[in-house]
């Protein structure tokens, strides 16, 4: 049997999906290749030297959707007969549903935070407000402290932007000092700025003047000139100081939103959408990601990895979850379980903390789980061959779910069974004929095709007691023919045509004596359809007939008194004609045959004693 398909859903949501994959991807990947799963197909195992995309220091996930094969750092499995995946949903079916106060006062500060939030609402005090509740939410138990994570990166980015306010105070303050030591530079040039009075007359005497005055300006400026490339170099790594200092900030709260998404808090990664747009204002959303995670956005989604694509696969990964409980709703209300079940199990992996999906109350998630149960028990009734157990529970399902496709699992018991029965029919003739060799290999057949099967332990010991069987059977008839008991012999034939199987001068005698029987059989079913039609005197002449060749068969004798009192008139008539021709009263015989035959036209007594009797008075007649 097939596990469940996932059914199909739209393209935000199963980019979302693809993207998620299983419930523990983000939490705790050691644990999931815990157990050998079944080999995918070929097609869903990346090619020897294929490149795989990394995130965190590990490969992508990679989901399979044809096959429902999940391949992560290089181990494979189907998510659906994954022990943990059937783990984590047994647990979350048995799990009460969450409607009680606290889950109700968690969900409205929620709601409240992602109304703060919202463009039309935004202000600083509003952004405030919306931080000091997530320290409120994160006391609840069903938050996990993941509010908590959000406020500290909050915080961390409003650290970050002091520190910026810093650096670009220090920043304005450099600048005021290289603008102070271009002007002071500028006026020690032009104040040092050699001029011909005081200039030897002779041209070499000149040279050395020059040379000397451009010394001494040299010499005044070299102070200015030193500390302005310091203060050159202090912009430039201030100026990197804040361009790092903001993208780093940005990175560990991208880091954040993109965990969020991948544990599955879409309300989460909501909440810190918006808190990102608002303390990141200057328009830049793209995902600092490795250029190998990036594809895996941009090939899953279509769309390049950014803060708007976050946003509208959680959304619309909330919604697809909505539907899916609706649709698990209704196709429980119309008993149609299989569905359902597979509807919910996609619905959880998808969005296990939405609120729809954890308000679905415990009774109504217990009937996917007793469905559930059963297709788990069915199979492994069917993986150890309980074909008999296996056929039980299919009736059981089918009354559970009126859309439980049963083909299958009925096609492997029926063919089980049959294949089972061939065997053990084979080794009865097998034992019949005394072939040890093959009785032994069709039993040992049997008993691997089906090793539960009730009648394997019933053949094997009648095959195993058949020589003594065979003994008695061959007594009893020696004993019936002796006896001439031959409708004895004929009612037990099955029992004497195999104890004579290895006798072929009993085989032949046995055989004679059926043959026999059959006519007489056959006469009686004739006597007995005319009886039906009320053609008594048809019906005894039948049975008389035989009698006169078998007279000691009990029942050809029990239905010749039957029907001698039910045709009484024509049994006379034909018993007189016979006793007056005995006596050589040719005119009185033809008399009563002729009264006879008037009684049943199509006799044969009647019709031979005319003939007979006619040819006695004409013999010269043709």
């Amino acid at each position: 049997m097939s596990r469940p398909r996932l059914r199909l859903l739209a393209p935000g949501a199963w980019a979302a999906f693809q993207l998620l994959s299983l419930p523990l991807h983000a939490q705790a990947p050691g644990a999931m290749p815990a157990a050998p799963m079944p080999s995918p197909s070929p097609a869903s195992v990346p090619a020897e030297g294929q490149s795989q995309t990394g995130l965190l220091g590990q490969n992508v996930p990679f989901f399979d959707g044809g096959t429902d094969v999940m391949s992560w750092d290089g181990k494979h499995w189907n998510v659906n007969n994954q022990r943990l995946f059937r783990a984590r949903f047994e647990k979350f079916l048995n799990a009460p549903e969450q409607t009680d106060a606290d889950a109700k006062a968690y969900q409205a500060a929620i709601d409240q935070i992602m109304e703060l939030l919202s463009p039309q609402n935004y202000d600083s005090a509003q952004l405030d407000k919306a931080w000091g509740l997530l320290h409120k939410a994160s006391n609840y138990p069903l938050d996990a402290h993941l509010c908590d994570a959000l406020a500290n990166a909050i915080y961390s980015t409003w650290l970050a932007n002091n520190e910026e306010d810093r650096l670009s105070r220090a920043a304005t303050s450099l600048e005021q000092q290289r603008a102070d030591l271009e002007w002071d530079a500028q006026r020690t040039a032009e104040d040092s700025n050699p001029n011909s009075i005081g200039k030897p007359a002779d041209k070499n005497a000149a040279q050395a003047w020059l040379a000397d005055q451009k010394s001494i300006r040299d010499l005044k400026m070299q102070p200015y000139v030193q500390r302005l490339t310091e203060v050159n170099a202090m912009i430039a790594a201030n100026k990197v100081k804040r361009e790092a200092s903001q993208l780093q900030a940005k990175i560990e709260f991208q880091s954040l939103l993109v965990q969020l998404f991948m544990q599955r808090r879409f309300q989460h990664v909501l909440m810190g959408t918006g808190f990102y747009r608002h303390l990141f204002g200057d328009g830049d959303t793209a995902l600092h990601m490795k250029k190998e995670t990036q594809d895996l956005f941009t090939k899953t989604s279509g769309m390049p990895p950014t803060l708007g694509v976050l946003d509208s696969l959680s959304q619309e990964a909330i919604r697809d979850v909505k539907e899916g409980v609706d649709a698990y709703l209704f196709l429980l209300s119309k008993k149609e379980l299989a569905s359902a079940t597979e509807r919910l199990a996609e619905t959880c992996v998808l969005g296990e903390y939405v609120p729809e999906v954890r308000n679905l109350s415990r009774d109504k998630k217990r009937q996917a789980l007793l469905f559930l149960q059963k297709e788990n028990q069915l199979l492994s009734a069917i993986d150890v061959k309980d074909y008999a157990l296996a056929e039980k529970l299919v009736g059981e399902l089918q009354d559970m779910a009126t859309d439980f496709d049963a083909s299958k699992p009925l096609a492997a018991i029926q063919t089980a069974k049959t294949v089972s029965a061939m065997h053990l029919a084979k080794a009865k003739t097998a034992a019949a004929s005394g072939d040890r060799p093959t009785l032994e290999s069709e039993l040992k057949a049997a008993m691997e095709v089906w090793p539960r099967n009730p009648d394997l332990a019933q053949v094997s010991a009648t095959i195993f007691h058949q020589a003594d069987v065979q003994q008695q059977a061959l007594s009893d008839l020696e004993r019936l023919t002796a006896q001439h008991n031959y409708r004895q012999i004929f009612d037990d034939r099955v029992r004497f045509i195999a104890a004579t199987a290895l006798y072929p001068d009993r085989q032949e005698s046995l055989r004679k004596v059926l043959d026999q029987m059959q006519q007489v059989e056959e006469a009686i079913i004739r006597s007995t359809e005319l009886a039906q039609h009320g053609n008594y005197a048809g019906a005894w002449e039948g049975v008389e007939k035989a009698t006169r060749i078998y007279p000691d068969d009990s029942k050809l004798n029990q239905l010749r008194a039957q029907y001698t009192t039910q045709a009484a008139d024509f049994v006379r008539d034909v018993r007189t004609a016979q006793d007056q021709e005995k006596k050589g009263q040719t005119g009185s015989s033809l008399a009563w045959y002729l009264k006879a035959q008037k009684l049943y036209p199509e006799s044969e007594f009647a019709q031979q004693g005319i003939e007979r009797l006619a040819k006695a008075i004409l013999p010269d007649a043709s």
